[in-house]
């Protein structure tokens, strides 16, 4: 999941600078939710080794 997210963020990082607005948003907000599922399910996945 962490790696979708950097990618997703590398094309929004890429497209904002050649002009794609609308698809460098859309890569962000797609970046932004996989990183939050990504430390969602670490976090989770953490806690319940422990138990």
């Amino acid at each position: 999941m962490f790696r979708w997210a950097i990618i997703f963020a590398v094309i929004a990082l890429v497209a904002s600078l050649l002009g794609f607005g609308g698809v460098a948003g859309l890569s962000a907000d797609f970046a932004y939710i996989f990183l939050i599922v990504a430390v969602i399910l670490f976090v989770a996945s953490f806690f319940l080794r422990k138990i």
